[in-house]
């Protein structure tokens, strides 16, 4: 494919100079600005805003420990210690020129924990020992890719009695096979009345978004793959890029088929670097079998390709609109918008914008029949869902559940073989916290959803060490636009701390529940209007543990600092000066 020297190949020239030196340098910014004729302020907010962009040198090799909350049950503090201490340098800080190491959020690793990526390469399930046999073969000059981790997820689970619809046997080019017996209209009347809906969160009817898409005439439209799966916990997308790439890009293909699309992107976050070669090559194998270019199957001016735009870390990128201000070329911050991308999307054209399950789904449902998806799940959820689980389970890893699987299922011996299960994080610190007395509740729309991430904790991990590292999330991976979402969530996390020491009274708890409902109304984006949901419902549904942390309605709650105690040096040091 070819590609037009203009502001939407941004993040792929600052990549080039990043790989080739190791941070964006100013004289790089000026050949940039001078290429794609940007300015050059705008491109050094672009490099801000992405975190793994660097404007000052950096180690040659460079270190990413994933700090996610289950990383942190899994011996993160012995691993970051035993990095820090072999390579001589400290996290967050400038390294030497052999080392740089940085901590960063969710790597997409959750069920092979604590991981890091070394030059993008993933090292998984790691230990002090690991560590510094990793540590020593670098410095002996061994390359990373030839021993780093082979990090192919475990499919733990899939329905029985032939009602598996995504992991079964895969055939390359089957649903496009089929897909050529049916017209456009056709296929998206498949599509909605499988009731197939977006599996990234936002669980909208994907034939509802193609019809839409279809109905706006335009020279031309795209077809956008969310692969940018930040959600702590979730890893689900991973496994389907690594298991069968070939059925994202079928799906992509109908979807292009059906709206009249010629052109499909993959946003694939940076953190799945490693997964970008495989990727590359089937995509030429498809080209070869005329699965993609032009007059694909022999259909007349039937043309659509796929291209891979690589993220450069930014949890927010993950929202469709912040995602498609991140192709064009700025910064990856939610905008308001007038229009559904379906009318003025990508470069201001008609865009679908599906995640990587959804569009998976698609294609299985051409392949197998709606009337087969139909079947299988509940009335109002048909069809199966792909949930990854992590956290205190003997069987971490991936789950496809027919809808309608109870919490109590998932948790047994069947399944995940959780042990103790007691505080349970459905949908990722954006999504829902559930105790006991809900084990239950079924995944389906008709009671509680699940975007993808499943963490389980037992009644021995801190729930407020839980809801720290989300805020801690939160916070950091806020954009900063809107302040509610901007100062909400560092306030929320504040009063957290203040829990952890002991000094909270109830009218914390009250403030923190007035702050997650400001946050929620205010915000721009869905980052801002869920990041509190965990910290609100958590209080309510576990009072019993909360009622221990909060102090009485009379405590003084200036303990915290005391004056005398503070300046009492310095009035010893003013009186001796005296005398």
């Amino acid at each position: 494919m070819t590609f037009i020297m203009d502001r939407t190949q941004l993040l792929n020239k600052l990549w080039e100079y990043q790989q080739q030196f190791g941070y964006i340098s100013n004289q790089a910014i000026l050949e940039i600005s001078k290429l794609l004729n940007v300015s050059n302020i705008e491109i050094e907010s672009v490099i801000s805003f992405y975190h793994f962009f660097h404007k000052t040198p950096t180690g040659k090799h460079l270190i990413y420990l994933n700090n996610s909350i289950i990383s942190e049950f899994k011996g993160f503090d012995e691993v970051k210690t035993t990095f820090e201490k072999e390579t001589g340098c400290t996290f967050n800080e400038p390294g030497n020129n052999e080392f740089t190491l940085l901590e960063t959020s969710c790597i997409g690793l959750n069920d092979q924990e604590p991981a890091a990526l070394i030059n993008f390469q993933p090292f998984t399930d790691l230990t002090p020992k690991k560590v510094k046999l990793i540590i020593q073969k670098i410095k002996n000059g061994e390359n990373v890719k030839d021993f780093c981790s082979k990090t192919i997820s475990k499919i733990r689970f899939t329905p029985k009695n032939d009602k598996t619809v995504i992991f079964r046997n895969y055939r390359m080019g089957e649903s496009l096979q089929q897909m050529q017996k049916f017209s456009p209209q056709q296929i998206i009347a498949k599509i909605s009345k499988s009731k197939v809906q977006g599996c990234g969160g936002a669980f909208f009817p994907t034939g509802y978004k193609w019809q839409s898409c279809r109905n706006n005439e335009d020279d031309a439209k795209y077809i956008i793959c969310n692969a940018d799966e930040g959600e702590p916990g979730t890893f689900k997308d991973r496994a389907l890029l690594q298991h069968l790439p070939g059925l994202l890009f079928e799906g992509m293909t109908i979807a292009g088929y059906a709206t009249g699309a010629k052109e499909g992107i993959i946003y694939l976050r940076a953190e799945y670097f490693f997964i970008l070669p495989e990727l590359e090559a089937l995509l030429q194998e498809f080209r070869n079998k005329n699965y993609l270019g032009k007059n694909i199957l022999g259909i007349n001016n039937f043309e659509f390709n796929i291209r891979i735009q690589m993220g450069a870390g930014s949890y927010v990128c993950g929202a469709a609109s912040a995602l498609i201000e991140s192709l064009e070329g700025r910064r990856g911050e939610p905008p308001v918008r007038t229009h559904s991308a379906t009318k003025h999307g990508y470069l201001q054209k008609p865009t679908v914008v599906n995640n990587v399950e959804t569009l998976c789904y698609a294609a299985r449902i051409i392949e197998l029949g709606e009337d087969f998806f139909l079947n299988i799940g509940t009335p109002e959820s048909p069809g199966t869902k792909l949930i990854s689980i992590s956290g205190d389970v003997a069987k971490p890893g991936i789950y496809e559940i027919e809808y309608g699987t109870s919490i109590r299922d998932l948790l047994g011996i069947e399944m995940s073989q959780a042990t103790s299960p007691y505080f349970v994080q459905v949908s990722g610190p954006s999504g829902e916290c559930i105790n006991n007395t809900e084990f239950d509740r079924k995944i389906c729309r008709e009671d509680i959803l699940c975007g993808g991430a499943f963490m389980v904790f037992n009644r021995n991990r801190d729930i407020l060490q839980v809801l720290r590292n989300f805020m801690e999330f939160f916070k950091e991976e806020s954009c900063g636009v809107c302040t509610p979402c901007r100062a909400g969530n560092y306030i929320l996390t504040e009063k957290i701390k203040k829990i952890q020491r002991g000094l909270c009274a109830q009218e914390d708890v009250d403030e923190m529940k007035q702050w997650g409902k400001i946050i929620k109304l205010t915000s721009r984006c869905g980052l801002g209007k869920s990041s509190a949901n965990t910290v609100t419902m958590a209080v309510d549904k576990f009072k019993d543990y909360f009622n221990v942390k909060i102090a009485p309605s009379n405590f003084n709650k200036t303990v915290e600092f005391d004056m005398e105690d503070a300046i009492h040096e310095f009035d010893s040091i003013i009186k001796e000066t005296q005398l």
